[in-house]
């Protein structure tokens, strides 16, 4: 019995992070690009699939889907979803709507599991340390106990259940009650899976499989993998099905592995089984695949061997493999021989003095390429600390002969509270904060002005942020090179000066070479004014952006009472016109665009705002975040610049009443707007007196309250960038005072977010600073309300940085 492939199934733009599969017609698949697709069969019996129904569950990444059995209200049962925003959401797939039917709220961290019964009981699992058991969607019972983060969970009967845990541990509960732990495991467990007359089935990052009786006796184990194993699913015929991180689904039969199959893509995050025994897999590239023993349903020919073509020519990390001595391997004719058992690996040189890795492959008989070996690593896998993932898992070294203190970093984490919590954590003093920012921002590459990374999600993905330029950083580079995707090796940063507030007789949290001791020596602030270096949000996911706005125009064209909404056809002609230039200068290296953007694309663009609803708006205003970026030039005829900001304020409903919370689609689009006015005002960019008064009094017009922190931050960008350009091309009087009041503002009411604060206080000193170069003397009453706002604001917020920078300001005055 060989497995071919059967479909393939695009849709997602980012990680397929989980799947279920109920029937042979339905597939559910849910990703880090914070929707779950239903896909369906499109002809009984047939291999192909049709992306159904997208599920918007929610603007962070979905992490869980599972299939809750029909109801009379539902006759083609629901969808539950789970992810970061904590809340499993429920979709009616008979009737699928933009909003969840229902919504289970209780766990207080990202839910990474779910798992239903036949009767419609609902087992969640979370990073909160608990599993959730919800009846008739309420909750039935808490199952607390374990010591980490609840990866796997499973339904045995109604009122018994496993969990799998990163504290290594599996639990077996009779309602609330533990009644058995079973231990084994090395690392954390991923994957449980109910075995027929057996028991059941775990995997973990130990890469191991194992296979339990209820009563807590190992039967076996199955070895094989060479990385973290994610996912488990059970065949019809008993045997097991897993992947991992190792790139591969492996088939298991009678305690052998009987076929490997390998895919593009470093992660192989998910895998479940049709109930006529086809496997699905879903991956870090965004694809779930389908792979089918029944020759039947095999894909064309022409895409089977495309599909092993894009494996064979896979990059494979020299880690992966182990140490390669090319001088050593054998030639192409080492392949002649046969394997001893499936899944055995041999290494060749071939003709071009390449090296290669082949897997063999027992069910075909012959040796499959899996890759070219090459000495970097393409792509890392999160790293597990206490439970949870992240991007990165850095080693500090504090004191030689102590072992280092582990500090977890995602990057979507601001550094500084990333480094207050490592500092409070390990009970460091507070001096140091600045140092491990520092060390962070080195590490990761992602500095951002102010050094704070804001939170972005990409409304389109929930995967990507917006990286900008630095402000004001001071350095602190590490010596020591960390493998940037795994974390796995230690940085060791350059020997900094003792912090002036530091206690004698402490370590440098770096490097442990040397220690602080005596009367500290307190080390000089560098100047941060002025900053010149405009910030911009250029970050681009072109493809989907183009494939969301033609989503919402089809949607439009589709209905009778909203046809005349949609594009027409010159609009819809210069949309693509301008995606393909955007690909094209978002590529790396950027390419000079095929057909040059005009102002009548902008005036289309324009145009599609003023017509389109409120709750579809969000790609088109992205979309001109972009041209403002990119495109610059095309809004150069007098006053196109002007009226296309206007445009794009009324299309975000700015000047409509303002009420908390403001509902999603408008903070989406008024998020958006905030972003485009920051490219807006990039470098090179001029400063018309007339339309910067009617900006700025727009943009004060907000009550700054209702902002979220993104919102928030884009605006003090916006500020920032208008301070930059004035720098060089000063604002006129009357449009300094508005600038200055809103600055002010912002600077008295600020007290949640630092980075906001942070940048509005070097745009207010950059203003300062211009005005002293050139000058200009403020009023007394304006510069005591600055003096009162800025002289207030490290008490909020305890850090160097906007210490020194406050210090900085208020000597301008």
């Amino acid at each position: 019995m060989v497995y071919k492939l059967s479909a393939t199934l695009k849709g997602h733009t980012s990680d397929v992070r989980a799947l279920a599969a109920p029937t042979n017609d339905l597939i559910l698949s849910a990703s880090r690009d914070t929707t779950a697709i239903a896909w369906n069969r499109t002809s009984s019996g047939g291999n192909e699939f049709s992306n159904a129904t997208v599920l918007r569950a929610g603007s962070r990444y979905i992490n869980a889907v599972a299939y809750v059995p029909p109801t009379p209200d539902a006759p083609k049962g629901y969808a539950a979803t789970g992810g970061q925003e904590t809340v499993i959401n429920l979709f009616d797939l008979d009737k699928p709507r933009d909003d969840p039917n229902f919504s289970l709220v209780g766990h207080t961290e990202n839910v990474c599991t779910l798992n239903v019964s036949p009767a419609g009981t609902i087992i969640s699992g979370s990073w909160d340390r608990t599993a959730k058991v919800w009846k008739n969607l309420a909750l039935a019972y808490d199952l607390n106990g374990h010591q980490q983060s609840v990866w796997a969970v499973l339904i045995v009967e109604e009122d018994v259940f496993l969990t799998g845990s990163a504290d290594k541990t599996i639990r077996l509960w009779n309602q609330h009650k533990t009644i058995h732990t079973f231990t084994g495991h090395q690392d954390a467990v991923r994957g449980l899976a109910l075995v027929p007359d057996l028991g059941f089935a775990s995997c973990s990052n130990d890469s191991e499989v194992r296979v339990w009786t209820l009563g807590g006796d190992l039967i076996y184990s199955l070895s094989g993998h060479t990385s973290f194993v994610y996912s488990l699913s059970v065949l019809p015929n008993g045997g097991l099905v897993s992947s991992g991180e190792d790139r591969s689904v492996r088939v298991w039969q009678d305690e052998e592995c009987s076929q490997i199959i390998v895919h593009p893509a470093i992660s192989v995050w998910a895998v479940s089984t049709l109930p006529n025994g086809d496997i699905v897999s879903g991956t870090s590239d965004g694809v779930v695949r389908v792979f089918s023993a029944a020759p039947e349903r095999w894909a064309p020919e022409e895409e089977v061997k495309a599909f092993e073509e894009e494996v064979a020519n896979q990059a494979l990390p020299a880690q992966q493999v182990g140490d390669v001595k090319k001088s050593d391997l054998p030639g192409p004719d080492a392949l002649l021989n046969p394997g001893k058992k499936s899944g055995e690996v041999k290494m060749i040189r071939n003709n071009n003095d390449v090296v290669e890795a082949h897997k063999w492959d027992s069910s075909s008989g012959a040796w499959q390429k899996v890759g070219e070996v090459v000495d970097a690593v393409g792509q890392g896998r999160k790293q597990l600390y206490e439970g949870k993932e992240y991007d990165y898992v850095f080693d500090v070294d504090i004191q030689d002969g102590v072992p280092p203190l582990k500090l977890p970093y995602n990057v979507t984490d601001n550094p500084y509270s990333a480094a207050q919590r490592f500092l409070a954590a390990n009970e460091l003093p507070p001096s140091y904060l600045d140092e491990v920012v520092r060390f962070i921002e080195k590490n990761t590459a992602g500095v951002s002005i102010g050094t704070g990374n804001e939170e972005y999600v990409d409304p389109y993905t929930g995967a990507s942020r917006y990286r900008t330029n630095d402000v004001g950083s001071t350095g602190g580079g590490a010596t020591e090179y960390m493998d940037p995707y795994t974390g796995a090796s230690r940085y060791r940063a350059q020997p900094q000066a003792a912090p002036s507030a530091a206690a004698s007789n402490l370590s440098d949290p770096f490097t442990g070479a040397s220690r602080y001791s005596g009367t500290p020596v307190a080390a000089q602030t560098p100047k941060v004014l002025p900053v010149s270096k405009a910030a911009t949000f250029k970050q681009a996911n072109v493809t989907a952006m183009q494939g969301k706005i033609h989503q919402f125009n089809d949607a439009l064209q589709q209905e009778i009472s909203t046809s005349g909404l949609a594009m027409y056809p010159d609009e819809r002609t210069a949309i693509d016109e301008i995606f393909t230039a955007l690909s094209q200068l978002t590529a790396v290296p950027p390419k000079s665009p095929s057909k040059s953007i005009g102002s009548s694309h902008i005036e289309h663009v324009a145009a599609i705002l003023d017509r389109w609803p409120p709750s579809q708006r969000f790609p088109v205003i992205d979309l001109s975040r972009l041209l403002l970026g990119y495109c610059l030039y095309a809004l150069n005829d007098s006053g196109s610049k002007e009226r296309f900001i206007e445009a794009l304020f009324k299309a975000s409903e700015w000047t409509a009443q303002w009420s908390s919370p403001l509902p999603r689609h408008r903070e989406t689009n008024i998020l958006l707007l905030l972003r485009s006015l920051a490219n807006a005002f990039q470098d090179g960019s001029g400063l018309s007196a007339t339309w910067v008064n009617k900006l700025l009094e727009s943009l004060g017009e907000a009550p700054y309250g209702i902002l979220g922190k993104n919102q928030r931050i884009a605006l003090a960008t916006v500020l920032f960038n208008i301070s930059c350009l004035s720098i060089s091309s000063p604002l006129d009087a009357s449009a300094q005072r508005i600038y200055l009041t809103v600055l002010t503002s912002i600077v008295a009411s600020e007290r949640a977010d630092s980075e906001a604060a942070y940048r509005t206080l070097v745009a207010l000193g950059n203003t300062l600073y211009g005005n002293k170069q050139g000058g200009a003397l403020l009023d007394g009453v304006q510069s005591d309300e600055i003096r009162q706002a800025v002289s207030a604001i490290p008490n909020a917020f305890p850090e160097d940085r906007i210490r020194s920078i406050s210090q900085e300001t208020l000597s301008l005055l």
